[in-house]
């Protein structure tokens, strides 16, 4: 789909440059790894990069540099190129990055969500954080006029609008579809609260890190747990060497002395 628009009142055309250093920035990492994927097949698996089910710490992050073929790519780094330039030049490098991140994240996490241990989803493309910058584009410019493949005008809030409603539409019934509409959609609505409700992301965010702590205290928790059942089991297995001297242990025993012992080892180099 190809996209034209005019200024807010039709006195001139905006063109979109590429001197932007963001959107070069993401440009640039999204087609270099695309070729590393393309050129590089069974060499290197870019899926781990992917967002799955059972996600990697990195992966609500990468999954937004991957894509599938060259027309999900094109689509999604002409749409950043065409309505990211001038949010970039109006907002500047830094807050751009940060809405850009939020709502590609986000959206990242809702979908997620409804596919937790889902074992045969993995989500990739930049579509979530590309669908909110849509909709920031359409906030600002609400009464610009697109241009839908050079021909067909229609203003930028109508535009969007139409977007959300067949991403919604689409959420509700999939069909088997491989676009996941439920990412595009949540990009929209995360991107709406960011900018409408401002004090809901420092909220959300000690949110987050609150969540984000009590994660990391439950692991170190259960592994302190692990520790003391692995130190457990080896204390009997000593005590019987104790009683009976090492040759009293069979060989699996004498295997788990020294796995326990290894694991508890890499353990207390965690704490």
């Amino acid at each position: 789909m190809n996209y034209q628009f005019q200024s807010e009142h039709g006195g001139h055309i905006f063109k979109p440059h590429f001197s932007r250093s963001i959107i070069r920035a993401l440009i640039s990492i999204n087609a270099a790894l695309f070729l590393i994927r393309y050129f590089m097949v069974g060499q290197f698996d870019m899926l781990s990069l992917g967002l799955s089910s059972n996600p990697k710490l990195w992966q609500p992050i990468t999954y937004m540099f991957v894509h599938g073929d060259f027309f999900h790519i094109f689509m999604n780094m002409f749409v950043l190129w065409m309505f990211g330039t001038e949010m970039e030049s109006i907002w500047g490098g830094k807050k751009f990055l940060q809405y850009y991140l939020t709502t590609g994240i986000g959206s990242g996490l809702v979908w997620l969500l409804f596919n937790y241990n889902n074992n045969y989803s993995i989500l990739i493309g930049a579509s979530g954080a590309i669908y909110g910058i849509l909709l920031a584009y359409g906030l600002m410019f609400p009464n610009r006029k697109v241009l839908i493949y050079f021909l067909f005008p229609i203003k930028v809030k109508y535009f969007v609008t139409i977007l959300a409603l067949i991403s919604f539409v689409s959420t509700i019934d999939t069909n088997g579809s491989n676009i996941s509409h439920l990412t595009h959609l949540s990009g929209m609505i995360i991107g709406f609260i960011y900018l409408k409700f401002p004090n809901f992301k420092s909220r959300s965010s000690i949110i987050i890190n609150n969540k984000i702590i009590e994660s990391q205290q439950r692991k170190v928790e259960k592994r302190r747990a692990n520790t003391i059942l692995l130190q457990k089991k080896i204390d009997r297995l000593l005590d019987k060497v104790s009683d009976k001297g090492f040759d009293s242990l069979s060989e699996d025993e004498k295997d788990q002395l020294y796995a326990y012992s290894r694991r508890i080892g890499r353990d207390v180099k965690k704490n």
